[in-house]
């Protein structure tokens, strides 16, 4: 078995693997970072559900091997940021947003509209009430992800955001009861609620319970519509220290423990992160079914 120097989001990367890479950016001379990451995935067929080239991870693998000295990546090159997101994001700081107190019951506040933003015009409005409203601001969601907006009234009362979820869980995957092969292969089954925002001016009790049932509803469909596979599971983290997980509990959410204080992605072993409660919401009967799916 060949020696194991990095594992990057699930994958082992041993020495045959770095000369691989060697030879492709030797073989594309010339060719850009953003132009030989494609051409990685393409050689590997490193690819989403949907086909989608992963590229955005295949791009911080290569970077994470330039950085250790195991591979030589072409200078960065200065350019214009051609990103849409990052020039609608720009434009959309200076939008003016209503926020005068908006108080009423939960049935008093009419019709609620629910838009996936995602790659629409109303994407760039989302980010910036994330990054001005919510303690932990707004980060570019890597891999599979939704947005959603809703608004009220006319005007916008709450963002929530679903990624893919984190890959080791122990309270989680012992709920689960998965192997490690059957998590690597259906752990793109779960959805991982990263933010949730009622907008500060927003006094609707029980709106965002209220909100948290309807995407859960909704969220397999929009995924499937996306991505070519449903949820089975949706995740979130609470942290105790600010929040008591009211609006969670109300909508049926369970809650499994505390996480080990290690982050997301944990190569250290050391537990220096905040602890936070782990909560999840099966998406139907079976949801284990699904999850404990394994190659035939």
């Amino acid at each position: 078995m060949s020696k194991t120097i990095l594992r990057y989001r699930g994958r082992d990367i041993g020495p045959e693997d770095v000369e691989f890479i060697n030879r492709l950016i030797a073989q594309h001379a010339g060719l850009s970072r953003r132009r030989l990451s494609a051409e990685l995935c393409r050689a590997w067929n490193w690819v989403q559900p949907n086909g989608a080239l992963r590229d955005m991870v295949c791009r911080g693998l290569m970077l994470a091997l330039h950085r250790a000295g195991w591979i030589q990546l072409p200078a960065k090159r200065k350019c214009v940021p051609n990103n849409a997101l990052t020039h609608r994001h720009r434009r959309a700081e200076d939008q003016l947003i209503d926020q005068s107190p908006l108080v009423a019951a939960l049935a008093e506040l009419g019709p609620l509209t629910i838009e996936q933003v995602r790659r629409t015009p109303e994407e760039a409005l989302w980010a910036q009430l994330l990054a001005h409203h919510h303690y932990l601001g707004y980060c570019r969601p890597v891999g599979e992800h939704l947005k959603y907006l809703i608004k009220a009234q006319g005007r916008a009362v709450a963002c929530l955001g679903w990624s893919s979820a984190p890959r080791h869980l122990a309270p989680r995957d012992r709920y689960i009861g998965w192997s490690a092969a059957q998590r690597k292969r259906n752990l793109h089954r779960i959805a991982y609620n990263t933010r949730f925002l009622i907008l500060p001016w927003v006094r609707v009790p029980h709106l965002a319970s209220h909100l948290l049932g309807r995407l859960a509803r909704r969220l397999s469909d929009d995924w499937q519509e996306a991505y070519q596979h449903p949820i089975d599971l949706l995740e979130t983290f609470i942290d105790p220290a600010r929040f008591a997980g009211t609006a969670y509990r109300a909508a049926n959410w369970v809650c499994l423990g505390q996480t080990s204080g290690r982050g997301h992605n944990d190569h250290t072993y050391r537990c220096d992160q905040p602890r936070k409660q782990l909560w999840v919401y099966p998406l139907g009967p079976h949801f284990r079914d699904a999850l404990l799916q394994s190659d035939d």
